[in-house]
C-alpha cells in the first residue's frame, strides 16, 4: 500500500524494474541491496526501545478541553509493519478523535522515514503522478466563488502534483507549495510550483500575511500535531476576501465503524487528528471565516473495501523483506506471502467493483464517505 499525496491510499501496484546501468549513469541498487543498508540503522534505533517514540498521553481533549475520553480504536502500522501499537481516543463532547499518546517528535521521524521518501518516494511519486483527475476535481470546487485567483498556497503539496493539475483549471494562478520535506523543493524545481516553501506552515506564516487569494490543505490537517494553530495560519497567510480549500478524512464515516482497524484513512501512526465537520466550520467561523461550501460525494475515494481487503491479506500474510525486521524472509515465507496474496485476488476484484460501482454513486446518501470538503471565505 501507498499514501496518497493529498489522499487516501491506494493498493501497491507491481513495482517497475530497475534502471538498467549505462555507461553513463551509475549502477541503481536493487531493493534488496537498499534494505539491506538500512537494516542497521533501523536495528540500532529499535534497541533503544519504542518509548521515546510517544509524548506522555493526554487526559483531555485537545480539541474542547473536556475530560471525557474513550477509547475508539486500537491498532499497529498496517501499511509499513512498523513496530508499535497506537490508540485513538474519542472526546465524548465534541467527538474529536485523536492519537493517544501522541507521536513524540523521534516518533514522527522514525514513523515518517522511508514512507514518503527513501525506500517509498519512487512508488508514491508513480501514484501521485497519476491522480490527475482528482487533483482537478478539487481545484474546481473554487470556482463557483473566484474563478480567477491570482496567486494560490499549497500546504503540505509533497511533490507538487496537485499545483501542477491545478493550473489546468486556473491556468492564470500562480500556485506555491509548502511542506516540511524537500517536496516542495523539488515542484519548484520540475516547476510545478512557482516557489517551494520548506518547513513549518505556523512558523512561515506572518512572513506571507495577506499574501494569497487561496490556501488549500489536501489531506494535511490529519497529518498536524496543532490543527488549530494550522488554521491561524491560513487565516494569516489568506488576504480579505479569499478562500481557504480543506479535505480531511471524515471521523463520522459509517465505513469507520463498520471496518474497524482495516478502515484505511486512520492511516496509523501518520494521522494524528480526525476533526468532524462541525467542528471544522465552527472554528473556522471563530477565525472570521464564512464556510460557502460543504461536499462530501465528491471528495469520496472510492477505495475503502478494496484497501481493506488489502491491508487483511497483507497483515496476515508473512511479511516482506523490510529493514526494521531483524532478518529478510526466508524462501518458504515469501512462497506463503506469495500464495496466500494470489488466494486474495478474487476478494481484491470484488471489493473495486464494490467500491466503484455500487457504493460510489450513492456514498453520501448511505454515509460511508470517507472524506469532507470545506471551501471557506475570509471575511
Amino acid at each position: 500500500m501507498t499514501d496518497d499525496e493529498h489522499g487516501t491510499s491506494t493498493p501497491k501496484a507491481a513495482e517497475a524494474p530497475e534502471a538498467p546501468e549505462t555507461a553513463d549513469a551509475p549502477a541503481v541498487p536493487s531493493r534488496a541491496e537498499q534494505v539491506a543498508a538500512l537494516r542497521p540503522t533501523y536495528q540500532t534505533d529499535l534497541a533503544h526501545g519504542l518509548d521515546r517514540f510517544f509524548e506522555p498521553p493526554r487526559t483531555s481533549c485537545p480539541w474542547c478541553g473536556s475530560a471525557r475520553l474513550t477509547t475508539r480504536l486500537r491498532t499497529t502500522d498496517l501499511l509499513q509493519h512498523k513496530p508499535g501499537r497506537f490508540v485513538l481516543d474519542r472526546c465524548e463532547d465534541c467527538r474529536h478523535t485523536f492519537q493517544n499518546p501522541r507521536l513524540s517528535a523521534a516518533g514522527l521521524e522514525f514513523y515518517y522515514r522511508d514512507f514518503y521518501d527513501g525506500l517509498g518516494e519512487k512508488q508514491l511519486g508513480n501514484t501521485f503522478a497519476g491522480r490527475t483527475k482528482m487533483y482537478e476535481q478539487r481545484a474546481r470546487a473554487l470556482l463557483p466563488f473566484d474563478d480567477a485567483p491570482k496567486n494560490w498556497l499549497d500546504v503540505g503539496t509533497g511533490h507538487g502534483h496537485f499545483c501542477e493539475s491545478a493550473r489546468v483549471v486556473h491556468p492564470g494562478t500562480t500556485f506555491d507549495g509548502l511542506d516540511f520535506t524537500d517536496g516542495a523543493e523539488l515542484a519548484e524545481r520540475a516547476g510545478r510550483v512557482e516557489h517551494g516553501y520548506r518547513g513549518s506552515f505556523t512558523e512561515l506564516a506572518p512572513e506571507l500575511a495577506d499574501h494569497y487569494d487561496v490556501v488549500s490543505m489536501f489531506h494535511y490537517l490529519e497529518h498536524s500535531t496543532e490543527p488549530p494553530l494550522e488554521l491561524e495560519a491560513a487565516r494569516q497567510a489568506i488576504r480579505p476576501g479569499g478562500h481557504l480549500v480543506i479535505e480531511v478524512p471524515d471521523p463520522d464515516s459509517r465505513y469507520a465503524r463498520l471496518l474497524g482497524r482495516w478502515w484505511l484513512p486512520w492511516l496509523q501512526p501518520q494521522h494524528l487528528h480526525f476533526v468532524p465537520v462541525d467542528n471544522l466550520r465552527q472554528r473556522l467561523t471563530e477565525l472570521g471565516f464564512t464556510v460557502v461550501l460543504e461536499q462530501h460525494a465528491e471528495p469520496h475515494d472510492p477505495v475503502d473495501l478494496l484497501a481493506a481487503v488489502w491491508l487483511a491479506l497483507d497483515n496476515a500474510a508473512p511479511r516482506d523483506n523490510l529493514p526494521w525486521l531483524p532478518q529478510p524472509p526466508n524462501a518458504l515465507r515469501r512462497t506463503l506471502r506469495g500464495a496466500l496474496l494470489l488466494a486474495g485476488v478474487p476478494a481484491l476484484i470484488l471489493g473495486t467493483l464494490l467500491d466503484r460501482f455500487a457504493v460510489r454513486p450513492i456514498s453520501h446518501r448511505l454515509g460511508v464517505s470517507n472524506a469532507y470538503r470545506l471551501v471557506a471565505r475570509r471575511d
